[in-house]
């Protein structure tokens, strides 16, 4: 196959990340993904990756992560870079894209259990510096996508300043100004759509109410308590080593390697997060879970509504504050999915944490541009979810 490469936090955190960390001690349902003899794959399961890779514009490399209390399986197809054709592994470094909003919204969540945010915050209240149009709008509809900010990544400034220069530092601060002169698409609350202005919003309230940068909020509430070691927000292009590989397959076309395709400071709290599938387990079982905040707070993220995460995920898709609520044939998880320039993501975990599911690709899979193969990677992934409940995984 030819390849083408383009080329100091208050006391009361630090208190709180010290809870963390001791509860992470005495959590199994946190517990890393690494830390136990893994099963052989499951045939079936492997053959479905299998077939994935070989499909028309299908991912170069897939790797899942499947987690039940303290049995871990690992299931992977295909390569993790198609020069060296080194295999996909648990601590690869990729990038997560809209599963980041999933981080924004621990973030915001933990503050709201903390009692420096509420959910009824306003955007007039908390930043004022924005439109006088957005001051209605609260920290729970920009948490569950019924803000009506309009998205600036579908600006045209910001889209002529990225073909322009696709690794262009952007402020990721000032990422709302590309809308800044537009109205509310809708009124705040009165439907669901989903806009990565909302997660920028989201972060510079974090920021507004506690005076310190988001990336360190990231670090104290969230990497920190759930053992996440190998978790990042970038400004750069650059990725860590090792990583998966992110591809374009667009079939006529070569192949080509767009891992540090795009800078991150373009996406921020949207979707500029690098980890690592084992990283993710960690994540997704501690969010999901609800174990980074009480159960009032828990019980507010899980009011659903109707919405769609980008992809979709498998199943029918409710959304919730930051997570959404997938039902399969098999029974119910809540995550978050993301997709962007090389890659592809599924974040997965029961409501009690105990079992969960990360799966990655390593090519960008969506309604846009490969409709056809998200149905079946949608299939695919449902599969994976009812090996995951039914105890096969």
């Amino acid at each position: 196959m030819p390849i083408r490469r383009r080329s100091p936090l208050r006391p009361r955190l630090g208190a709180v990340s010290l809870v963390s960390v001791c509860l992470t001690t005495l959590s199994p349902a946190v517990a890393g993904a690494a830390t136990h003899p893994r099963p052989e794959a499951d045939p079936a399961l492997q053959r479905q990756l299998e077939d994935l890779i070989r499909r028309p514009g299908g991912p170069p490399g897939i790797i899942a992560v499947l987690k039940d209390g303290h049995r871990t399986q690992v299931v992977k197809a295909g390569v993790a870079d198609l020069e060296t054709r080194r295999k996909p592994r648990p601590h690869d470094h990729m990038r997560i894209a809209s599963a980041a909003k999933a981080f924004s919204g621990a973030v915001a969540l933990s503050l709201v259990d903390l009692g420096d945010l509420s959910l009824d915050d306003t955007l007039g209240e908390r930043l004022p510096s924005l439109p006088e149009a957005w001051a209605a709008v609260t920290l729970r509809q920009l948490l569950n996508h019924t803000s009506g900010l309009p998205d600036y990544s579908k600006s045209e400034g910001f889209i002529e300043t990225l073909l322009a220069d696709p690794r262009h530092r952007f402020d990721s601060r000032k990422l709302l100004d590309y809308v800044a002169d537009r109205p509310l698409e809708f009124a705040p609350g009165s439907r669901y759509q989903y806009s990565n202005s909302d997660n920028i919003a989201v972060a510079l309230m974090a920021e507004a109410a506690t005076g310190e940068r988001y990336e360190r909020l990231l670090r104290e509430l969230v990497y920190r308590p759930l053992g996440m070691h190998h978790t990042s927000l970038p400004q750069g292009y650059r990725m860590p080593r090792p990583f998966l590989h992110g591809y374009d397959v667009s079939p006529p076309e070569p192949t080509e390697d767009v891992s540090e395709l795009i800078s991150m400071s373009g996406v921020w709290a949207s979707g500029g997060i690098v980890s690592t599938p084992a990283d993710m387990t960690r994540f997704i079982r501690g969010y999901a879970g609800g174990k980074l905040y009480g159960h009032d707070v828990v019980q507010e993220q899980r009011a659903w509504i109707d919405g769609a995460s980008e992809p979709a995920g498998p199943g029918r898709n409710k959304a919730g504050l930051a997570l959404f609520r997938y039902t399969t044939r098999c029974g119910v998880v809540l995550g978050h999915t993301g997709n962007t320039p090389g890659y592809t993501q599924l974040i997965a975990a029961t409501p009690d944490g105990r079992k969960s599911l990360t799966f990655s690709t390593t090519t960008q899979i969506n309604q846009t541009l490969k409709p056809d193969l998200l149905r079946k990677l949608r299939a695919v992934q449902e599969n994976f979810v009812c090996a995951l409940l039914k105890g096969k995984s």
